[in-house]
């Protein structure tokens, strides 16, 4: 069943997104009390070029709200005691502008242009939004019913469509933080969804590799080929059903590593059909147990959506996402040093193999 949407507008402005289950919820008819001061301007964009790359310079997020206590959480519905990001008592799913966003569409009156003559600088145009994935704040993404992940899912794919329409927008980036690990600052189960306004570094090395793969193989897509290679070598796949497979990368990154994709070729979420979108739930949920059961208790990750550009290139893209964990052992992280944080060189401290076989005895 597609959720039902509905949209109001929180004292500031921005706008939130009910995404319900079920008809008649009457969410949207709770206003939200507080007294807000204004959103933002958006970030600045920086030119780096000694890598060609924008690096985002958003000095207001250093004040974003950090490890609140449960009765003070922004993403738990409003109570008569604390009034919350959400006005509403209760809810399935819901998105809304992130109060501290690394972009948006309010440009600063002063922006400046330039730096020095090899570092110009423009508005950090685009948009972030905050995906609540239960109203439960002591729940979890891997504790939800596969239907809500289905929710989940539409309403990521709602977004995706929107926000790609969206002017100077060159990639939408869903993703979750799980974890203190990871650097979590709410503990609230929830994602984020960016609106890039330029394609990020790991998009632009992934196109150039599929670029060159297309040319040398007569235009065939680079992703297609590696996951049917993973298919055909069975040792990293970790598990799979009729729509999408899930396997550690041959040279996998980080200690535990693994791809979901969907055995069609599609650029985003919004071209997954139903029967694929209803698919997704029951593996994914499968794979985040296998990731808590590996050493017995909640594993730190980072989910994250890769999604085509909108713009050129969005031909090579194959969407899918990746799930990986800084937790190499029971008592050790992984941690970006000197060699990953410096150079982006990564040495990863298990084989992929033996990750593949010990996430799949989990289970």
């Amino acid at each position: 069943m597609t959720p039902i949407r509905s949209t109001v507008q929180l004292s500031d402005g921005r706008e939130l997104i009910y995404f319900d289950e079920t008809a008649d919820s009457g969410r949207a008819a709770y206003p939200d009390t507080r007294q807000l001061p204004p959103p933002p301007h958006a970030s600045q964009l920086r030119y780096d070029p000694l890598v060609d790359e924008w690096i985002a310079i958003a000095a207001h997020r250093n004040t974003r709200t950090f490890l609140p206590p449960s009765d003070a959480c922004p993403l738990c519905p409003t109570t008569e005691r604390f009034a919350s990001e959400i006005p509403a008592p209760s809810y399935d799913v819901v998105v809304f502008e992130n109060q501290f966003p690394s972009f948006s569409d309010r440009i600063a009156p002063d922006e400046i242009t330039q730096v020095t003559d090899l570092v110009p600088v423009r508005p950090g145009l685009g948009r972030c939004e905050v995906v609540c994935f239960t109203s439960d704040h002591n729940s979890a993404f891997g504790a939800l019913p596969p239907a809500r992940v289905r929710t989940v899912v539409d309403a990521l794919a709602d977004r995706t469509a929107a926000m790609s329409q969206m002017p100077g927008v060159a990639q939408v980036f869903p993703f979750e933080n799980r974890g203190v690990e990871i650097g979590v600052t709410l503990h609230h189960p929830h994602g984020q969804i960016y609106a890039y306004p330029m394609v990020p570094p790991r998009t632009a090395a992934m196109l150039r590799a599929a670029a060159r793969h297309a040319e040398k193989t007569g235009g065939r897509n680079l992703y297609a080929d590696v996951l049917a290679a993973e298919q055909a070598a069975k040792v990293r796949v970790v598990a799979a059903n009729e729509h999408w497979t899930a396997y550690v990368p041959a040279a996998a990154r980080w200690p535990f590593e693994v791809h979901l994709a969907p055995h069609r070729q599609v650029p985003d979420l919004p071209a997954l059909s139903d029967a694929e979108r209803d698919a997704f739930g029951p593996l994914y949920l499968d794979v985040l147990k296998r990731f808590d059961g590996l050493f017995g208790k909640p594993m730190p990750y980072i989910s994250a959506w890769h999604q085509a550009v909108v713009g050129e290139g969005r031909d090579l893209g194959y969407l899918h996402m990746q799930l990986f964990s800084i937790r190499r052992a029971a008592d050790k992280l992984k941690f970006l040093a000197g060699s990953e944080s410096a150079m982006g060189a990564f040495i990863n401290d298990i084989v992929p193999e033996n990750a593949a076989q010990l996430l799949r005895e989990a289970a």
